[in-house]
This record gives C-alpha cells, sequence and structure tokens, in this order.
C-alpha cells in the first residue's frame, strides 16, 4: 500500500491559492471525537496558513458521520459559504454498517455539490481500525484534514474562474 510508504499530508504551499477572501463551514462529526478533532485541527490550521480569516470559518457540529451531508446543507443555508467541509471516521467493525454508511454519506454530499455547484468537500475517513485512522489524523501519514482544506480552497479557487 503506497500510503504506508509517506506522510500523504505533504505538498507544495505555492500551489495552493490564497484563501484569504473565502468563506469556509466546516461539519464536524462527533463520533470518534479523537479522530474527527485532529482532522479538524488540521484543517482549520491549514486553511488560516493560506490566508483563511478565523471569523470566515464556520464550525457546526453533528452527532456522527450519517448525518455529515445534511448538517452539510444546513450549515451552507445558514452561510452561504464558498464551501462545505464535511469531516468524519466511520471505522470498519465486526458489522456491514459501515458499508452502508459510507456509501450513504458519499452519495449525499456528491448530490450536494451538483445540487448548490459549490463545493461539499467529502472528509470521511474510512479506515480498517482505530490505528489506521489515528496514522491519518496527524500521525505517520500526516493529517488528512490538511488534504481536505486543501482540496477546499483549491474548488473555492476553481469556482471563482468560471
Amino acid at each position: 500500500m503506497a500510503s504506508a510508504l509517506n506522510n500523504l499530508s505533504q505538498y507544495d504551499p505555492a500551489s495552493v491559492p490564497s484563501a484569504a477572501n473565502m468563506r469556509f463551514a466546516i461539519v464536524v462529526s462527533d463520533y470518534n471525537t479523537d479522530i474527527t478533532y485532529a482532522l479538524l485541527k488540521g484543517c482549520c490550521e491549514t486553511l488560516i496558513k493560506h490566508g483563511a480569516a478565523a471569523d470566515n470559518i464556520y464550525r457546526s457540529h453533528v452527532p456522527g458521520a450519517y448525518e455529515l451531508p445534511l448538517g452539510g446543507q444546513i450549515a451552507y443555508d445558514q452561510t452561504k459559504a464558498d464551501a462545505v467541509i464535511c469531516i468524519g471516521c466511520v471505522i470498519t467493525g465486526e458489522t456491514k454498517h459501515d458499508d452502508y454508511i459510507n456509501q450513504s454519506v458519499a452519495q449525499g454530499i456528491m448530490q450536494l455539490n451538483l445540487k448548490h455547484t459549490v463545493p461539499f468537500v467529502f472528509g470521511l475517513l474510512t479506515p480498517r481500525t482505530h490505528e489506521q485512522a489515528l496514522a491519518r489524523a496527524g500521525g505517520k501519514h500526516g493529517n488528512k484534514g490538511v488534504e481536505i482544506a486543501i482540496a477546499a480552497i483549491k474548488m473555492v479557487d476553481l469556482k471563482a474562474g468560471e
């Protein structure tokens, strides 16, 4: 597996547009908070590093990953943000619940992208184990929250160039 080889959150900061005039809504799941809050921290720090004002980052919480699409819709309706970032983590367990949740969240977020033509960024970790999640939430594979923030900035910039 390629991710076993490096920190996936390394990137060229010069390749990221300025987020100085961008507004973001972040919806984060309160399930697996040791993971999701680390992703949230990495995301917010990266947005600010690239020029976003802290006042232009709206945060809201939902109980779990399944609620991310509706939480994203509500956050967008309330803020009219330039991008909505949805952060969650579903760890594979003994049952197939993760298949149903992950597929539903992915479809819900995709529908929001198409409905609003606003970036709704998919920030759902889907690891097999808690250890794998930790490795991607500030561990040896970096912090996916950083990558999620970069994706949001780049998508807002892309839309601005329409």
